[in-house]
């Protein structure tokens, strides 16, 4: 079973991780720096076949939102553990568990019924990333 501190480390790996697809994210406004948003698009609508593009203006802004939302996340994950984590921990834990469980099972309807069902087993793989060891209550550190 996993220590206090181990969550409290992984909740800053969780934030690193979930903070990254921010400005990717962000830089797919903008046409000439869109390549690594675009790929990641193509990579979750499986399979890997140039659609979709980033050609339309309305990818575009739901790019700059969702790399706005990411990032707002992860910084709530990362101040979570800096200042609330050890007068709270099974408190933190929660919400960020709770938290992922939310968004993993919003993102992945919304995946399915859209007809991008791939997206949803790319899913599994980042709540695994995102939790880690917080599953479970942690033991306390000595």
């Amino acid at each position: 079973m996993a220590t206090q501190a181990a969550h409290k480390r992984w909740l800053k790996v969780s934030a690193i991780g979930i903070g990254f697809f921010g400005p990717a994210l962000t830089l797919g406004t903008i046409p000439a720096t869109n390549e690594l948003a675009r790929l990641g698009l193509d990579i979750l609508t499986w399979p890997v076949d140039g659609f979709p593009s980033y050609e339309s203006e309305e990818i575009r802004f739901l790019s700059a939102l969702t790399g706005g939302f990411l990032v707002g996340w992860a910084v709530m994950i990362w101040l979570l553990s800096v200042h609330v984590h050890d007068h709270a921990p099974e408190g933190v834990r929660k919400s960020v568990l709770y938290g992922a469980l939310a968004w993993f099972f919003l993102d992945s309807l919304g995946s399915i019924t859209s007809g991008n069902w791939p997206n949803a087993l790319w899913n599994i793989l980042v709540l695994l990333a995102v939790v880690g060891p917080m599953w479970r209550p942690a033991q306390p550190t000595t």
